[in-house]
């Protein structure tokens, strides 16, 4: 009997919902996109904008299989992701297959669990060309800006530049805060602290200084500082007032992409592309003991705050049965997306609430185990009670001066009991204040200044790049990483630690993007455009008007561009090593490409030379006793290598310590919380000590 053939896009998608279907389906993936513009050509019919797609290189086995198998099977249903990207993965494929778009030949899951995959099955749609018509926009726009830029940054910059419509955006926001960073004057301030303490009583505690009367003063300098000082020591301290209330830290709602991204850097050290990976994989399907392949996220792109009332209700009889009915509110909680939100797709939750990260550990990778944690946790602690605190502050006078001692108690921990989201800020300091009263005298113990300065606004890191990209509306939930992963491999911006710098190549071609296409790099003009394929996706805008209306004033901007700079070139000023070129003598500068950066010679092209810049870890081989090295490898990722290679061929991923082997002597490696020696036959290891909270573990 002919079997229904469903098409996925991934393998592990494949072999997790093929255990739900059984036997009267076959379900093979795609692989991913199968059609798509050519490479070297526009491939875009400048007169309706109508794209001329080719099939992939590589994909030709594929779509050989996936064309057999259509022709033995009753029929075809296309059943992949649920987003713009998805959807125009289906309508290509049923144009190779020759299907009828207009039929009920696709299905979508939000989460790959049995229920779902049924109901999507039993619920099958015609492909959406809204959605198809979106995507198709967004590709058509980034191919214009590519294929008609480029050219213009090699003849003005350098060879082999590109430009990307929120690439562009992107580079600019981190030059900018570079110069803002380097524009920065920073002003002198001093704090001045008092410890104080009740009379007869031992115990401390802090008060920090106010100001004069009810209007805060900024002590400027260390003259001034000293002054209040003389000016406190001589004073009697009274408890002028005490203002008591109370106060409530509201549950983070469940995560979106960004928020996920967000919250995975800051507390598991993750990319942003490490957490995009892990989270496919827990969506697609793990082999989890007892259960089988299992999906344990709802769809990982998404900037929608909606759950369903099925999950809510999960989480309250969780809540109710481990934490007791006063943990949760009366009322579960709905969350409200921000304005401009896709609501196609709920926020990213467990599919199953029962599935707690301790029962699914031993099943999961150490990187699984960690994001599905933090999905599960902020989810069910969304459903939970506002923390709250009885807050204190204590308003004590001395003679003219007024000084200010804040305490704050917990007095129901409510949801963070289980979950509290990540901040770049710092916490709030809080002295613990003494039961006190109205009137009462103080003795002080002492008083001090501390000189301080303003500082200048940080370095974006990743998390905080995402999260300026969501609430400037530059790109979409699925765009996020690979934007912030093309600039720094076009060598626009450099990760420095692990913050984003913009070089002097990003800072030369934005200055000169911003002075011919300020359109291009404008923000508010790329959140536009992203409002105006929404409107293509929702049916109320057409796909190719869109286009045209970008394209014509950007033609102009170019054609303006290239006439009144015809000629001119664009230096980038190349740092300049000490070491010196072997075949011509030249000092080699620094150079940054796809893997990094490298020394070169600055008489190219009619000089080649090229040397990888060594960096010396400080550990020792543990075969041959050489320098241990940082290397990367062909796709940049980064392993530790031996110096004398190839004559010792020694590697490891693991990152070597400062730490030696108390066995044998040899350098120790980092892994996963150990430490371990790599000496054959030694077999040390022991606990890594951390200092601090945070994951010691990179991931790329």
């Amino acid at each position: 009997m002919s079997k229904k053939l469903l098409i996925v896009e991934s393998p592990a998608k494949a072999k997790t919902i093929k255990k739900y279907l059984g036997d009267g389906f076959e379900v093979i993936a795609s692989m991913g996109h199968v059609r798509d513009l050519p490479e070297k050509t526009l491939a875009i019919d400048m007169k309706t904008f109508k794209p001329q797609y080719v099939n992939m290189k590589g994909k030709d086995e594929v779509i050989k299989k996936l064309k057999d198998a259509a022709l033995k099977s009753e029929s075809v249903i296309l059943a992949t992701d649920p987003d713009r990207e998805g959807e125009a993965i289906s309508w290509h494929l049923a144009t190779i297959l020759g299907l009828d778009i207009t039929e009920n030949n696709r299905v979508t899951f939000n989460e790959i669990t049995k229920n779902a995959v049924n109901e999507g099955i039993n619920n099958p749609r015609p492909i959406n060309m809204d959605l198809v018509d979106a995507q198709q926009a967004r590709r058509v726009l980034d191919r214009l800006v590519g294929y008609k830029l480029s050219p213009f940054l090699w003849k003005k910059v350098k060879r082999g530049l590109s430009a990307g419509r929120v690439q562009s955006v992107v580079s600019r926001m981190i030059v900018d805060r570079e110069r803002e960073i380097e524009a920065f004057v920073p002003s002198e301030y001093w704090n001045i602290s008092a410890l104080l303490v009740k009379e007869n009583a031992k115990r401390p505690f802090e008060a920090k200084y106010f100001g004069k009367g009810d209007k805060k003063a900024t002590v400027a300098n260390e003259a001034m500082s000293n002054a209040v000082i003389k000016e406190l020591e001589s004073s009697d301290f009274v408890v002028a007032d005490i203002e008591k209330s109370k106060k409530q830290r509201l549950p983070a709602p469940p995560f979106t992409t960004s928020t996920l991204q967000q919250d995975a850097s800051r507390k598991l050290n993750f990319s942003s592309k490490t957490t995009m990976r892990v989270a496919q994989a827990l969506y697609e399907g793990v082999d989890i003991k007892g259960h089988g392949l299992t999906g344990l996220i709802t769809y990982m792109r998404t900037d929608s705050l909606r759950i369903s009332e099925d999950a809510i209700a999960a989480a309250r009889d969780y809540i109710g049965a481990v934490y007791g009915e006063g943990a949760m509110p009366k009322t579960p909680k709905r969350y409200k997306a921000k304005s401009g939100a896709q609501d196609a797709h709920e926020a990213i939750r467990p599919s199953y609430v029962d599935l707690t990260p301790a029962e699914v550990k031993d099943s999961l990778t150490s990187e699984q185990y960690k994001l599905y944690k933090l999905i599960w946790e902020r989810f069910i602690a969304s459903q939970m009670k506002p923390c709250e605190y009885a807050c204190e502050t204590v308003i004590i006078s001395a003679g003219d001066h007024i000084l200010k001692a804040s305490d704050q108690k917990v007095v129901n921990p409510g949801f963070t009991v289980l979950y509290v989201e990540g901040s770049d800020e710092e916490e709030n300091e809080f002295s613990k204040i003494p039961e006190l009263t109205l009137g009462e005298k103080l003795v002080l113990k002492s008083v001090s200044g501390e000189q301080k300065f303003t500082q200048p606004p940080s370095r974006y890191n990743e998390a905080t790049l995402v999260k300026a990209m969501e609430e400037n509306g530059i790109g979409r939930p699925s765009t996020y990483v690979p934007t912030i992963s093309t600039v720094l491999a076009r060598g626009y911006v450099e990760k420095e630690k692990k913050n984003y710098k913009a070089t002097e190549l990003g800072t030369v071609t934005t200055d000169l993007m911003r002075s011919c296409f300020p359109d291009i790099i404008d923000v508010k003009f790329t959140a536009d455009m992203e409002k105006k394929l929404d409107s293509v996706e929702d049916g109320k805008n057409e796909w190719n008007k869109v286009v045209k209306d970008f394209y014509n004033p950007f033609e102009k901007s170019l054609t303006k561009a290239e006439s009144e700079l015809k000629g001119q070139k664009f230096k980038v000023k190349e740092e300049e090593s000490e070491e010196v070129c072997p075949n011509c003598g030249k000092n080699l500068v620094i150079r940054a490409g796809r893997f990094g950066k490298f020394l070169a010679c600055p008489g190219y092209p009619s000089c080649r030379f090229t040397k990888a810049i060594v960096t010396e870890t400080g550990g020792l081989c543990p075969k041959c006793g050489g320098n241990l090295i940082e290397r990367n490898t062909k796709r940049g990722k980064k392993f530790y290598g031996c110096g004398n290679y190839p004559k010792c061929d020694f590697a490891s991923w693991d990152a070597p310590s400062k730490e030696k082997c108390p066995v044998c002597s040899s350098t120790l490696f980092k892994k996963t919380g150990q430490l371990y020696c790599a000496k054959e036959g030694c077999g040390y290891s022991a606990p890594l000590k951390k200092k601090g909270a945070k994951s010691d573990e990179t991931s790329d």
